[in-house]
């Protein structure tokens, strides 16, 4: 379960301890497991900020957030790592590590984990062929695509089958039928049981797939299924 109340966040201004301005404001929902929902908004409604929340990169500034049964605020230092790990990210900018494979990129999460060889290599196999990239294992992302660097990204967050699965624009860089294909894969993964949150400028996505939505602007919830 993932829930806000009454959270606000500010960022720290450069060179400077004192925060600047909200960016979030007074943010209040709650998430059920195994829901799917829609992050919408326009550019700067602070989509990204409620990601970059829900996947620990930032704390709030002030409210609570209570992410998979763990209060962020209070938890011991040590539930942190542990709670990283069942939350999967499909970042914007992709954040591949360029001096790996397309594979090792994708297996990192599975050795981090501890996983046995044996399993690591056949489950990223399989999900490389899955997204169309069966040929390119052994690639390093700046040999590839922009399209096929977003679905190694995508490969690599849903790997472990997460408990919490947030896309920041995950179709940006696809074509229409890779975007269906991953739609199926997001679909496929919350009837397991995964959470998933996807933030998204397209709106015919949206609407080929009705789902509830969080609808964002200035920082503000302004709708929520």
């Amino acid at each position: 379960m993932v829930r806000f109340e009454r959270v606000g966040l500010s960022y720290g201004q450069a060179g400077s301890s004192r925060a600047g301005p909200e960016v979030l404001h007074d943010l209040s929902f709650t998430l059920p497991d195994g829901m799917f929902r829609w992050l919408l908004g326009p550019s700067g409604a602070g989509k990204t900020s409620v990601l970059r929340l829900m996947y620990l990169d930032v704390r709030p500034t002030r409210g609570r957030l209570n992410l998979l049964g763990a209060d962020v605020e209070t938890a011991r230092r040590f539930v942190m790592p542990r709670l990283r790990r069942r939350i999967g990210v499909v970042f914007q900018d992709f954040r591949l590590l360029t001096h790996l494979s397309a594979f090792d990129n994708v297996a990192l999460p599975l050795r981090i984990a501890g996983r046995p060889e044996g399993q690591v290599r056949a489950d990223v196999t399989e999900m490389l062929r899955w997204v169309g990239l069966g040929q390119k294992l052994g690639t390093r992302p700046l040999e590839l695509s922009g399209g096929e660097q977003q679905r190694v990204a995508i490969a690599r967050a849903v790997i472990t089958r997460p408990s919490l699965l947030l896309a920041d624009e995950p179709t940006g860089n696809l074509d229409d039928a890779q975007a269906e294909r991953l739609m199926q894969l997001f679909k496929e993964l919350n009837r397991l049981g995964t959470t998933v949150v996807v933030a998204t400028h397209n709106d015919a996505l949206v609407g080929r797939h009705p789902a509830p939505a969080l609808r964002l602007d200035h920082g503000r919830l302004v709708g929520h299924d």
